[in-house]
């Protein structure tokens, strides 16, 4: 499939699985590799590198497997400029319904010397043949001119056009080493569509890696000077500090209208490829990472979450639905605010006309005090019966100090606010739960039975809130309590208060 020449529209050529999977413990299966290529193939790239074939005889079954189960996008090939790679590479591709040998050889006098103990004329005799060699076999043939970012211009517009002239439909234009900055970059893009004389019978691909951190900012001025095919991975992945993302790319396009280009990226996709990539590939997505991270759409200082509560873009300049994510998310946490709060309370169908809003933020304040941040299960027992607000004019605790541990026996001290007066006990337990009801008892002075307590661990983590809850008896009728903390005595205290005030 030759590709035609859309001046605004940008070719997507994935290499998460070769690229990607060079990465230290992110190998995958064929079956796995066929997985992630049909997840590719719905989310619109181009072009699909499927492996390096020379490299094993997995990578030759994978590009195999994934030539005949992807009809819509290019399968194409990796090999270095030598027979037997090209050989290897049109084998495994002759099932593909769109086959594409991608050959190279380095550019940069760095590898000619170092790397390939040659000479500039050698190094662009072995590109051309290789590039002749390979068109025998496919029409479509992308040639890679490694290290590019730290070639000679001169002698790289040289080797380009060679290459072009010897039938490349596409020249890969990589960074291989993350070098360049982004000017730098797009100057070099500019000088070539402007100095290789046949660069209209080929397309300019960017490859971009991340050691600077600079990779997606390369590969957009890549394309703003001219190229029109961006070489990326899932998440970002590869080598060393990985690829470009691809995610990050098409969405830049996507939000600055003003390039006037385009992809066929389905960006809706995106999150849950992101997350398949993740799990197959064991690579942890880092949580602020641009677009798919799980801190991408969250907001959890009160000012950001009154601004996107009161309008999305405030804070937003991407719609979360746009990349496959339902919604942003709120976080609460200490820093956050009252709106914060109330759109969480109407989100779980709580009537805020019959709530006092201040007093139950009042409240809020105090549990995030105690957990980093606050899910739906904790509003809900925030606003349950285990809440203080049941008892906010009863008995509550002012003080609650515990020692226990070898060689002391559970000892508590509780101070209490009985209807505006401070009474403290101290008592000992067999237990610091069991010492803290009994000081409560002292102070309440009422022939109270204790006939159920459960702890219930709300989430998992050393920074859980535990709910506790407790019944009692008293003249022969029951009273529930629920109390929650981090603490799970000061829990206990809580749930024990809490059926005490309801006792009339």
């Amino acid at each position: 499939m030759t590709m035609l020449h859309d001046p605004k529209r940008i070719y997507v050529f994935d290499t998460t699985l070769r690229d990607g999977e060079q990465v230290p413990g992110c190998q995958l299966s064929s079956i796995e590799k066929i997985e992630i290529g049909k997840a590719l193939e719905e989310l619109g790239v181009d072009i699909i590198e499927a492996g390096f074939p020379v490299s094993s005889p997995g990578d030759f079954n994978s590009v195999v497997e994934l030539s005949k189960a992807i009809r819509g996008p290019i399968i194409c090939a990796l090999t270095r400029a030598n027979k037997q790679d090209i050989d290897i590479a049109a084998e495994s591709l002759k099932f593909a319904k769109h086959a594409r040998i991608h050959t190279g050889i380095g550019a940069s006098d760095m590898h000619i010397k170092y790397k390939f103990n040659s000479t500039r004329e050698e190094i662009l005799e072995r590109a051309v043949s290789a590039v002749k060699y390979a068109k025998k076999f496919v029409e479509d043939i992308e040639f890679y001119a490694e290290d590019a970012g730290r070639a000679d211009p001169i002698f790289l517009a040289q080797m380009v056009e060679a290459v072009i002239a010897a039938g490349a439909t596409v020249v890969n234009i990589p960074d291989t080493n993350g070098y360049c900055l982004p000017d730098q970059y797009g100057q070099k893009i500019r000088f070539l569509m402007e100095n290789v004389k046949n660069i209209d019978r080929a397309i300019l691909a960017v490859h971009c890696h991340n050691d600077l951190g600079l990779a997606t900012a390369n590969t957009i001025a890549g394309i703003q000077n001219g190229a029109r095919q961006v070489e990326c991975t899932i998440n970002g992945i590869g080598e060393r500090a990985g690829n470009t993302s691809i995610e990050e790319v098409a969405m830049i396009l996507k939000t600055h209208h003003s390039l006037g280009l385009h992809t066929n990226i389905n960006s809706k996709k995106f999150y849950d490829i992101s997350r398949m990539v993740s799990r197959m590939m064991n690579m942890p997505v880092q949580p602020n990472k641009a677009i798919v991270g799980k801190n991408a759409f969250a907001h959890s200082s009160g000012i950001h979450q009154d601004g996107v509560l009161k309008h999305r873009e405030n804070y937003e300049i991407i719609n979360p639905e746009d990349v496959g994510i339902p919604r942003s998310d709120i976080i609460l946490t200490a820093r956050s605010g009252r709106h914060a709060l109330k759109h969480h309370l109407e989100r779980l169908g709580y009537i805020l006309e019959r709530i006092d809003l201040e007093e139950v933020y009042h409240r809020f304040l105090e549990m995030a005090d105690l957990k980093k941040d606050l899910n739906d299960e904790d509003i809900l027992l925030l606003m349950g019966d285990g809440c203080e607000k049941n008892y906010i004019d009863g008995v509550k605790i002012k003080l609650l100090q515990v020692i226990c541990g070898d060689p002391f026996n559970p000892m508590a001290t509780v101070k209490l606010d009985v209807n505006g007066q401070e009474q403290e006990a101290s008592a000992t337990g067999n237990g610091p739960v069991d010492a803290t009801i009994k000081a409560i008892h002292q102070i309440i002075g009422k022939d109270i039975s204790l006939n159920e307590f459960q702890i219930q661990a709300m989430h998992g983590g050393s920074d859980d809130i535990s709910r506790v809850n407790m019944r009692v008896s008293f003249n022969n009728r029951n009273y529930d309590g629920y109390g929650f903390s981090t603490d799970i005595v000061k829990a206990s205290a809580n749930a024990y208060l809490d059926a005490l005030n309801k006792i009339t």
